[in-house]
């Protein structure tokens, strides 16, 4: 009975951590920056529903990706996981470290799109 009690107060967690993380990116003005042990700069600066609504993003998945023996998953998207689950602070030969991770798929982005910020300063605002 314990067992079942346990696996039940998990998935009603674990649900209510997903509905709160993807609450949170509704209201998110700053990108946490919490899982860095000593941050070097301030938390990038985003308004998360305002950044979507001003590039014309409706898919989730352009941001929050899933990949699977390094192959992109189409319409599959991560928005209900932190980017530290997949990505650590170290990085490996087939996962880019968080920072990388954040750079790569922020900027890079700018840089294709050739739009929004891409020096530190304007996307690290003290």
């Amino acid at each position: 009975m314990k067992t079942i009690a346990l696996i039940a107060l998990s998935l009603i967690i674990g649900t209510l951590s997903a509905f709160t993380l993807a609450w949170a990116q509704d209201d998110m003005t700053a990108v946490d920056n919490s899982d860095f042990i000593n941050p070097q700069r301030s938390p990038s600066i985003f308004e998360h529903d305002l950044h979507n609504e001003n590039a014309g993003i409706d898919d989730c998945a352009v941001c929050h990706h899933i990949y699977e023996d390094g192959q992109l998953v189409e319409g599959e998207s991560s928005e209900d996981q932190r980017c530290s689950e997949c990505h650590d602070l170290e990085g490996s030969d087939d996962q880019p470290a968080l920072m990388q991770a954040f750079h790569a798929n922020c900027k890079g982005c700018h840089q294709e799109q050739e739009a929004g910020p891409i020096l530190c300063g304007e996307c690290h605002v003290k």
